[in-house]
């Protein structure tokens, strides 16, 4: 999106776009107050917008409430207003850049750009009531992980006070580099965990990608366990394939969902597979119906 435009889409959002409220959808969610009830309130759900693409926001929208949640991952300002139309939150943002996760905070050619990208969405996010901002450390292109690391410190020391000012959490993503995301920096826990560590800040955390660190490393669970006071989100996927969630799959995830509440996690697990299923909706209720422990 060229810069002018992206400006002038904020503004239009800043300016009162999120404001709207419809009574056919207000029914709606009434109408589904049942099925709201039956879940039992320990995790919070969520489900990626992309692997969902055949249906609109509008449509998506509409099918997140009849399951019986209401958030949506992976959103951009574009979007906000489609979604607070019908009450559904964005538990993970997008700036209204690319978001290449190949060109990322890790090497200084791309600060200026991403840096300004964050700074112009963050207080858009805090305005709308969102929390949490993706970012991404980028590929190493021969980089040491040493130096990849201050890199992606010296652009966050220059984003995070304005996300500490306005509540806005940025949260990197684990990424396997052995399969799907050739040469990603922060493709292992340790590293990420060491990263936060080192800003020391509350206002930067990590998104735990189950799929993505079953494949990497393994050991999901402990993982979890020892890194829990680093995650501020978790994405699903079966493995290996990233489809269905369900016993076609390694993965147990009615126990991982489990492991991941005894650590006293509050966030969003986002649904994150790309549908097999005739009725993707089905997948997707199948998906809630096992996470929901």
């Amino acid at each position: 999106m060229e810069n002018t435009s992206r400006r002038k889409l904020i503004k239009q959002i800043t300016a009162g776009s999120f404001a709207f409220a419809f009574a056919p959808y207000i029914a709606a969610a009434k109408k589904n107050e049942d099925y709201f009830s039956e879940l039992k309130g320990n995790i919070n759900h969520s489900v990626s917008r992309w692997t969902f693409g055949y249906l609109s926001l509008d449509e998506l929208c509409i099918a997140v409430k009849e399951i019986g949640f209401n958030a949506i991952d992976l959103t951009g300002p574009k979007d906000w207003p489609t979604m607070q139309k019908h009450g559904v939150y964005s538990s993970m943002c997008y700036t209204s850049g690319d978001n290449n996760l190949n060109k990322g905070l890790n090497n200084p050619i791309y600060h200026q750009k991403l840096i300004d990208e964050y700074l112009e969405v963050i207080p858009i996010m805090a305005k709308a009531g969102y929390k949490n901002l993706i970012c991404f450390t980028g590929k190493r292109e021969e980089m040491d992980d040493e130096t990849g690391m201050k890199n992606c410190m010296t652009a966050l020391s220059k984003i995070l006070p304005v996300a500490e000012k306005n509540g806005v959490t940025m949260v990197m993503e684990l990424l396997n580099s052995k399969v799907d995301h050739k040469d990603y920096m922060c493709d292992h826990v340790e590293w990420g965990a060491e990263l936060c560590k080192r800003i020391g800040s509350d206002h930067f955390k990590l998104l735990f990608d189950i799929y993505h660190m079953q494949i990497q490393e393994g050991d999901i669970i402990r993982n979890i366990k020892d890194y829990h006071q680093y995650i501020a989100h978790y994405h699903t996927g079966g493995v290996p394939g990233r489809h269905e969630i369900n016993n076609t799959q390694e993965l147990n995830y009615s126990v991982v969902m489990k492991a991941i509440v005894e650590t006293g996690y509050k966030g969003y697990v986002a649904q994150e597979f790309m549908p097999t299923y005739k009725n993707k909706l089905d997948s997707l209720k199948e998906a809630i119906s096992i996470c929901d422990v």
